[in-house]
């Protein structure tokens, strides 16, 4: 509610003045400028005194704030949930372009035997050493590669194979399991 003497602004116009009178719903003030004006209690809004050092800021208002800071921000982005004991198993691309810098003069006997030894010693490796997943990248192609590959895994007593994730890598790639036997 507004009284006498207190400093108020007109909310359309660009007026400031202090409080002559107050009168049922009408108010008048005296403008900086000097002139007694008549308005409505709704047209007007009273000033706070500038010299005092909270003008704008109300106690509830700073609690406020730093209560909204405490709050911790949604995250924009939806991360992929793991197990916790399932790591990233190693992926071994079997291409051609991959193993060698140039196939110039090689022959067609002579990739696929590079590319069957090269998954050989990934396999042994990953038996030697323990680890329990690995991925053979062989693309689709005629399936000479992804027969071959078959024909080496299922030698191994200790080893499970599947075609791997079709989302992650379509139809070229197998993933092999290697059964860890405690006694070794």
């Amino acid at each position: 509610m507004l009284a006498k003497g207190d400093r108020v602004t007109v909310l359309d116009e660009a007026v400031n003045g202090v409080v002559l009178s107050v009168k049922n719903n009408e108010v008048t003030i005296e403008t900086d400028d000097g002139f007694q004006l008549t308005y409505f209690v709704n047209e007007l809004v009273k000033i706070q005194n500038s010299s005092d050092l909270n003008f704008g800021i109300g106690s509830h208002n700073l609690s406020q704030v730093l209560k909204e800071k405490e709050i911790p921000k949604p995250r924009s982005f939806v991360k992929e949930k793991k197990p916790k004991d399932e790591r990233a198993a190693p992926e071994f691309d079997l291409h051609i372009e991959k193993l060698v810098p140039n196939k110039r003069g090689m022959s067609n006997y002579d990739i696929l035997t590079l590319q069957t030894e090269t998954a050989k010693r990934h396999i042994e490796f990953a038996i030697k050493n323990r680890i329990p997943k690995i991925v053979f990248i062989h693309g689709v192609g005629e399936g000479v590669l992804k027969s071959e590959l078959d024909f080496l895994l299922g030698r191994y007593d200790e080893i499970v194979f599947q075609d791997a994730d079709y989302q992650k890598y379509g139809l070229g790639a197998t993933e092999v399991y290697i059964k860890q036997n405690p006694n070794r």
